[in-house]
C-alpha cells in the first residue's frame, strides 16, 4: 500500500493539469549551465540535485521532480541507482525507455509522423568523451518523430515535453556515436516553449513556432517528438 501511495504521489508531482503557467516559471532566466549535475563523486562530482542553473535535460528532470532529489534520482538514474554507469546519458536509448511510467511518446496523435533510426554506441562514447573502458553493446533505437513539415496548426491542451530531433550529421566522429535528441524543453498550451536555452544562457519562454521555423533552415533538423507526462 505504501509504494502504491508513494507512486500516485510521484505521477502527482508529473502531472501539471490546467496550471501550466507555473510548470518551470520560477526558473526564467536561471543560467544555462552545461552538464550541471553528477553523481558527487567520481567520475561526476556536481551535485545530484540544484537550482542555480540548468542544461536542457535537468531543467526538464528538475521541473518533473518538482524539487525532490529523490524524484529526481528515479527520472537520471536507472531503477534510481545512483552511479555514472546508471545514468540516463542517452534520451533516445536511456530516459525514453527508464521512464515510460511517467512519459509517452504521442506524436502520431499531432501529425504524420516519420522514424528516425539511431546507432547508440555507448561504449565507443564513453571511450571517446570519457577515456572510459566499459563494455556496452551498440544500441539500436527507432523514436518516432514528426517532420517539420508535418507541422501544422500545432495545438495542445496539456503540457508536453517536446525533444527536437535531427539527423546523424557527422558530428558522431567527434562524440563517438549517433545522437537524435538535440534538445528538450516544455510545450505549454499557449504556444510557448519553456526550456533551458544555450543561446539565450538562461531558461527562457520563445514562441513555439518561431523556434521550428528557424530549427526548419537547417536540413539537418528533421523534425520534434512530442512526450505526454502521464
Amino acid at each position: 500500500m505504501r509504494l502504491f501511495l508513494v507512486l500516485v504521489l510521484f505521477l502527482s508531482a508529473c502531472s501539471f493539469g490546467a496550471d501550466y503557467e507555473s510548470v518551470g516559471e520560477k526558473y526564467l532566466g536561471t543560467p544555462y549551465l552545461i552538464d550541471p549535475l553528477g553523481e558527487e563523486q567520481e567520475t561526476d562530482t556536481d551535485p545530484l540535485i540544484r537550482y542555480d542553473g540548468f542544461d536542457c535535460v535537468t531543467f526538464v528532470e528538475t521541473v518533473l521532480a518538482d524539487e525532490d532529489e529523490e524524484k529526481l534520482t528515479k527520472i537520471r538514474y536507472k531503477n534510481g541507482q545512483v552511479s555514472f554507469f546508471n545514468r540516463n546519458h542517452f534520451i533516445e536509448s536511456d530516459w525514453l525507455k527508464n521512464n515510460a511510467d511517467i512519459v509517452e511518446n504521442i506524436s502520431g496523435a499531432y501529425g504524420k509522423t516519420s522514424i528516425r533510426t539511431v546507432v547508440i554506441d555507448k561504449q565507443k562514447w564513453l571511450k571517446t568523451v570519457h577515456d572510459m573502458d566499459y563494455d556496452c553493446p551498440v544500441e539500436i533505437v527507432n523514436i518516432e518523430y514528426i517532420p517539420y513539415k508535418n507541422l501544422k496548426n500545432l495545438k495542445t491542451d496539456e503540457v508536453l515535453i517536446v525533444l527536437f530531433i535531427a539527423g546523424n550529421s557527422g558530428k558522431s566522429d567527434k562524440i563517438g556515436t549517433d545522437l537524435a535528441v538535440t534538445h528538450m524543453g516544455f510545450l505549454l498550451p499557449d504556444g510557448r516553449l519553456r526550456h533551458a536555452s544555450s543561446a539565450a544562457g538562461k531558461v527562457v519562454d520563445v514562441d513555439f513556432m518561431d523556434y521550428v521555423a528557424k530549427q526548419e533552415k537547417n536540413n539537418n533538423n528533421l523534425g520534434i517528438t512530442l512526450v505526454k507526462i502521464k
